[in-house]
């Protein structure tokens, strides 16, 4: 069962600013290329901030003067190709940042990840979903009979219904559901055997 990661979602052709890039480049730079942030880096291509559109309207100069290292916000929090978006998405709210530049094993900028990419994950279609937890979940990993499980996903939402013949299994059918790339959350209606029953 693979998941994805921010190499998956992330945008592999990064526009980049130098730290001495003037005010008005970087709106000109934002709006051609239709993106709303960029990141600040260095001769060597480490990135040393990200300036967004929102660091160009709080800080508006009064000239040209200002460059991307004045205005940028410092230093950039980012993040690696192989990472999953779990960790990408805990990461941005860590930080409280809207976007985070991907860097190689080197440091240098390869991508850069948005909050919308991330949300594509949760416009996966609901069959799909499905799809992924009755071959992937239940039958590759938990070896299972699918047709003892009822698997409804409804805009994200997984209901699973049926009974467990191995009870033992019950929290991580739900942890591994939850896992699966557009799942908002799980509804748990498994019941036990009676044979197989754990007492409480």
């Amino acid at each position: 069962m693979r998941h994805r990661s921010v190499a998956d979602l992330m945008t592999p052709t990064v526009i980049t600013v130098q730290r001495a890039t003037a005010f008005k480049e970087i709106a000109r730079i934002l709006k051609e290329f239709d993106i709303t942030a960029v990141p600040v880096v260095d001769e060597t291509g480490h990135p040393a901030g990200v300036v967004s559109e929102a660091d160009l309207l709080r800080r508006r100069p009064a000239g040209d003067a200002r460059t991307a290292e004045e205005l940028m916000t410092s230093p950039a929090v980012t993040a690696r190709p192989e990472w999953s978006v779990v960790r990408a998405a805990r990461v941005m709210q860590r930080h409280q940042v809207k976007r985070l530049p991907v860097v190689d094993s080197d440091g240098r900028v390869v991508g850069m990840l948005s909050r919308s990419d991330l949300i594509q994950l949760f416009l996966r279609h609901d069959h799909a979903i499905q799809e992924e937890i009755l071959e992937d979940v239940l039958t590759r990993t938990l070896h299972l009979a699918p047709s003892a499980i009822t698997v409804e996903v409804d805009d994200g939402m997984v209901t699973l219904s049926g009974t467990l013949p191995r009870p033992g299994v019950l929290p991580v059918i739900v942890r591994l559901c939850q896992s699966v790339d557009g799942v908002v959350d799980v509804d748990n209606r498994l019941t036990r055997t009676e044979a197989g029953a754990e007492p409480n």
